[in-house]
């Protein structure tokens, strides 16, 4: 009677098992990234054995074509998934980058970038009053310098060259932004290239540009090199900004729904990993340096990623315990606030000729919906709503005081007076008449000390 028990037993266990491993639509898959610092998730979420642990036999792959390679392989189906920048799967859902309905299913980190000038320009900044040692540190030096040069080249101005890394980057819209809280118009005064994030020491050097804005180690790969220093942080910038999100083509989750969230879970799991301890960071610092991933050396991405940062060269490092933020603070989480930030700064800079409902464009790419499934089967916290307002609050200021409020999105795009709009403030009123119920969310700090501004918020 036992033995047919066990029997039994065993065949239910079988059972069981089958039908779980039904329930993933496809196992095996592939994930493009680019080789940053903020691919940690998707890279800790493999070697740690996250993937496997929800039945997925994930091949991660490092993209050597930069932002536009990956895209492509997105929305070709080559990738599954990819590691992409927060305006990535928006642009392409607008059809100006790609076209095809991506989606943001979660947020892979807060922070993780930096604005990094050369040692030639930082000496003209500095003959303009420009103190090195300030946090945050604005652009007025650098506009007094342009201001000087064109009054010295009049008509033969030459533009001053900078890198960003794709022109719907979070680094982009930085650059911008930091140029023209000064007043500089950044397509008048200066020419912003792309490069792949990797390439940007290597152009700096040559004297292709200035300066860039990138994720990195590339920004400390300067630093140490003694080539240039950074100036200034995307956290300096705005306190928790979103950077990275994970994202997929929509018909990839209507057709693999138990498949994506099998992934997003795994990810999740990485991302409380990577803030649950510094010794976790070291951890992956080691992991990240290899060849397949980010390949940097170890002690070049423990600069940033073990709560410190190093702005100046030959200086030491300072402490910025936010500088990256994979999951506490709702960095997790993809709010339907941030994705918009992001248009209204496509039609601030020009990128889109046409007035769209912007609520409407961005609850149909982030998807906290689908997030918020996952996050109650591993206990993430969840904020109290998918809309909030930034610049209210220590823990989300912009460096120049302004309120991103989503119900004012329309008024926001037009609200410095350096824009290159190319759809007016009343086209944009008519197809915009909804509003939002924004909710502050608290400061959480619950999975450990790492991406943790305050020891008083971390739970023991």
């Amino acid at each position: 009677m036992l033995k047919k028990l066990v029997c039994l037993g065993l065949g239910m266990s079988l059972v069981a098992t089958s039908v779980l491993a039904a329930e993933l639509e496809k196992k095996k898959l592939t994930i493009g990234f680019i080789a940053l610092t903020d691919c940690a998730p998707i890279v800790i979420a493999k070697e740690k054995g996250f993937f496997e642990k929800y039945g997925l036999d994930v091949r991660v792959v490092k993209e050597g074509g930069g932002w536009p390679g990956i895209q492509q392989k997105v929305i070709s189906g080559e990738y599954d998934f990819s590691h992409a920048l927060a305006g990535m799967p928006i642009a392409a859902t607008l059809g100006i980058n790609g076209n095809a309905n991506l989606q943001a299913v979660l947020s892979l980190d807060f922070n993780g970038n930096g604005i990094t000038f050369g040692n030639n320009i930082i000496k003209q900044m500095k003959k303009y009053g420009m103190d090195d040692k300030k946090r945050p540190l604005g652009s007025e030096s650098l506009k007094k310098y342009i201001d000087a040069k064109h009054a010295a080249e009049g008509d033969n101005y030459q533009p001053l060259s900078f890198g960003m890394v794709h022109p719907v980057s979070t680094h982009n819209y930085e650059l911008r932004y930091w140029m023209a809280s000064s007043g500089i118009v950044p397509d008048r005064d200066t020419t912003i290239k792309p490069f792949p994030p990797p390439t940007m020491p290597s152009n700096l050097i040559a004297g292709n540009i200035e300066g860039y804005c990138v994720g990195e180690p590339w920004n400390e790969r300067i630093v140490l090199k003694k080539k240039g220093s950074t100036l200034v942080t995307n956290y300096d910038i705005w306190n928790n900004n979103p950077e990275k999100v994970l994202q997929t083509r929509a018909d990839f989750i209507d057709k693999n729904p138990e498949t994506t969230k099998a992934v997003m879970k795994a990810i999740l799991e990485a991302q409380i990993w990577l803030d649950t301890s510094w010794d976790n960071r070291k951890e992956a610092a080691k992991i990240m340096s290899k060849p397949n991933y980010v390949k940097a050396p170890v002690s070049v991405l423990e600069k940033s990623m073990t709560g410190t940062f190093q702005y100046l060269k030959g200086q030491d490092s300072e402490p910025n315990p936010m500088f990256n933020v994979f999951a506490n603070y709702y960095a997790a989480y993809p709010y339907y606030s941030h994705g918009m930030w992001f248009i209204t700064q496509m039609y601030r800079w020009g990128q889109i000729d046409k007035a769209v409902d912007m609520k409407k464009v961005i609850e149909s790419v982030y998807r906290p919906d689908l997030f918020a499934e996952v996050a109650k089967e591993l206990n993430y916290s969840l904020p109290p709503s998918a809309w909030k307002k930034d610049g209210v609050d220590k823990y989300n200021m912009f460096m120049d005081g302004k309120v991103w409020d989503p119900n004012k999105a329309v008024e926001y795009i037009y609200s410095t007076g350096i824009d290159e709009a190319k759809v007016s403030k009343e086209e944009l009123m008519k197809v915009n008449q909804w509003t939002v119920k924004t909710e502050q969310p608290d400061y959480v700090c619950p999975y450990g000390p790492a991406g943790c501004a305050d020891p008083k918020y971390v739970t023991k």
